[in-house]
């Protein structure tokens, strides 16, 4: 009980009373955590502004039996291009709720946490859908279900070629595994998984795919998500 300090990433914000909120941070020492934020919707207050979703923030909370209180709070990053630009912020919005959906509240997941905020930072500075799609590929591999993209999830050769995706096996399908089963996709989009899941986003960033490849790979992405998290994202349909 009492005070604590921690660094975050204000996640999302609710409507409490007249005059103040609840806010969903994952915190870098602390995991998710949920706290009021007292009177930060009246005109005036002192922390309001730098509460809002997508803002890295440091802060000082009061542990609470169920919500903690915000006592203080200090901006970081506030991404302000990022809330500037709607196809900018529907990406953001989109890596926000597959976190909220992923974390625990209070189990700290340090590498979650600066995967969050380095993403972010790079959709701020480098505005393109690949950014979010690769981050939620590395989400999944981070929770165990990274693709098997060099091998026949059911058979498992490598010799390929592999021209499906199965979300129930987990990863590519040869030619004669895809007949009955799996989804058909452009090999060029396994391309780009593999570069992303395996680290490769600069080079992905410096020369993006085609738009029809781009999408592909992000539909696969937000169809892998909702199927390991068994939720449809509700920001999937801004996107």
């Amino acid at each position: 009980m009492g005070l604590y300090r921690d660094e975050g990433v204000v996640l999302r914000t609710i409507k409490l009373g007249e005059t103040d909120r609840i806010v969903t941070l994952l915190a870098h020492r602390s995991g998710k955590v949920r706290a009021v934020a007292k009177g930060v919707r009246k005109p005036g207050s002192r922390f309001g502004a730098r509460l809002e979703p997508t803002s890295h923030v440091a802060f000082q909370c009061y542990r609470g039996r169920e919500l903690d209180v915000v006592t203080q709070v200090e901006t970081i990053a506030a991404h302000r291009p990022l809330r500037e630009h709607y196809g900018c912020l529907t990406h953001a919005v989109s890596m926000l709720e597959v976190v909220d959906q992923v974390a625990p509240e209070r189990e700290p997941n340090p590498e979650l946490y600066q995967m969050l905020v380095g993403a972010l930072r790079t959709l701020a500075e480098q505005p393109s859908p690949i950014v979010s799609t690769a981050f939620f590929w590395k989400v999944l591999s981070l929770e165990g279900f990274q693709p098997l993209l060099d091998a026949c999830a059911r058979c498992a050769d490598e010799t390929g070629p592999f021209v499906a995706f199965d979300l129930g096996e987990g990863g590519v399908l040869c030619e004669s595994c895809a007949r009955t089963t799996g989804r058909r996709v452009d090999p060029a989009a396994l391309a780009v998984i593999g570069d992303v899941v395996g680290g490769r986003l600069r080079h992905v960033l410096a020369d993006p795919p085609p738009p029809a490849v781009l999408v592909e790979v992000e539909r696969m992405a937000i169809r892998a998500v909702e199927y390991h998290c068994e939720r449809r994202l509700r920001s999937a349909a801004l996107l």
